[in-house]
């Protein structure tokens, strides 16, 4: 039988080999000697992260950080540390929006169709992805309420959402579209001015709606009956409420900044595949652009004009520009990648950096947590094995909250990391496409 003096030397060797802290969470753990890529500022070429109880205490070169007493070390020499990727539109979780009894679902929550418990989250943890917006689909004008989410270990759909409260809370954004995916037999809209219309008339509605709320002044019994179809549009209106909407081509585009203008409300584009012919319009209008890379365009006809320059585009233009993967029609372990086209393509590599980052945060206006290492936010980071964009490098390790989701070497998560893409409970499934 060992001596406890052996089994306390043979616990820390095992923390010092990267393997899960045991210790409590109230115990600093200290990642020394990588470069750290904070976004917040400068590269920090020999720099030191501390975290504790799921936040970051500390950050800076390692000549100006002290190493807390009683600290659990990690030797990340040769290492990159850059914040956790932010994911603004996915569709992680094997949900599903609305149906096609109408075009226009705003009470539909994607929230209650996730299942917390889909190994596409591991797929998304072995490509860096950390906090991710998960939407409905977008083959409806408006498909129902997308959800925050962050990369926990969980059992619940409330163990991962951003929002307290789950059952009546605003836990995410509202997903709407335009352009052919809408565009159906009735009751679906047969043209895209039918598409604005209809948009029109439910905001017009929830104006209504809205004005008789505040008319009654808290009286109950001057209140309107409840519609919690329109519920989310008047959140939307009082500006609590994100619209994230799906556009291609630029004249699609100026629609949703029409529509945007005329009820004020917050706008992140999503797509946006001619960027290139809109960055100056969209910049004038003060919203925000996430878009996606593709290497092998094609496949939908309102694409055929996208090209890797949107990024390098909307920089120059200024719009605030995150990337995003649409998963699965961009694969989450491919997120870094998909930047590294961008730059590529004329992009900088700092506002791409940015791009996977904290423009994300902003967009979902979780900024004060996520998207940087900064002291006070969520210790979310990943690990690298060299510069971001190059094509050599790989996602070793994704921390979450301060506690370690994917490991490279573990051969239960490198399964997730390099087997097909649809890799399900530990074994590889390969299918075609």
């Amino acid at each position: 039988m060992k001596s406890n003096k052996q089994l306390l030397a043979a616990f820390g060797m095992a923390l010092l080999l990267g393997g899960q802290p045991l210790l409590a969470q109230d115990q600093p753990h200290v990642f020394k000697g990588a470069k750290i890529i904070p976004i917040s500022g400068q590269p920090i070429e020999n720099g030191i992260l501390v975290v504790q109880n799921g936040k970051i205490t500390a950050v800076g070169a390692a000549d100006k950080v002290k190493t807390p007493k009683n600290a659990v070390e990690f030797d990340m020499t040769g290492k990159v540390l850059m914040p956790g990727l932010v994911d603004t539109h996915s569709h992680l979780g094997e949900g599903s929006g609305g149906d096609g009894s109408g075009a226009l679902h705003p009470d539909v929550r994607i929230i209650d169709a996730i299942n917390p418990l889909s190994d596409t989250f591991k797929r998304a943890l072995a490509g860096g992805i950390t906090t991710v917006n998960i939407m409905p689909g977008s083959g409806h004008l408006m498909s129902g309420q997308t959800v925050y989410l962050k990369m926990r270990d969980a059992k619940t759909i409330g163990d991962m959402a951003f929002c307290d409260d789950v059952t009546n809370g605003i836990c995410g954004g509202m997903k709407m579209a335009n352009g052919t995916n809408p565009m159906k037999a009735a009751p679906f809209p047969g043209t895209r001015a039918k598409s604005a219309a209809m948009a029109r008339q439910l905001f017009l509605d929830a104006q209504a709606y809205n004005n008789k709320i505040k008319a009654a002044k808290g009286k109950a019994d001057k209140m309107p009956e409840r519609k919690p179809s329109l519920e989310p549009l008047v959140e939307i209106l009082d500006g609590k409420r994100v619209v994230h909407f799906h556009t291609h081509r630029y004249d699609d585009v100026l629609t949703a900044l029409r529509l945007q203008k005329e009820f004020g409300f917050k706008l992140v584009l999503h797509h946006v595949s001619e960027a290139w012919k809109a960055a100056d319009e969209i910049a004038k209008a003060g919203v925000a652009a996430s878009i996606i890379t593709l290497d092998s365009p094609g496949g939908k006809s309102e694409a055929v004009e996208i090209r890797n320059t949107n990024g390098a585009a909307l920089e120059k233009a200024g719009v605030l520009t995150a990337f995003h993967t649409d998963d699965g029609i961009t694969d989450s372990r491919l997120f870094l990648r998909g930047a590294a086209l961008g730059v590529r393509a004329g992009m900088s590599r700092e506002k791409a950096l940015e791009a996977l980052t904290i423009a994300g945060a902003k967009m979902m206006e979780l900024d004060s947590r996520v998207g940087s290492l900064e002291k006070g936010k969520d210790a979310d980071f990943i690990v690298l094995n060299g510069e971001p964009f190059s094509v050599y490098t790989k996602v070793e390790q994704t921390w979450v909250e301060g506690k370690k989701r994917f490991d490279l070497h573990n051969p239960d998560d490198k399964k997730f990391a390099t087997g097909g893409y649809n890799t399900f409970s530990g074994e590889i499934h390969y299918h075609a496409h």
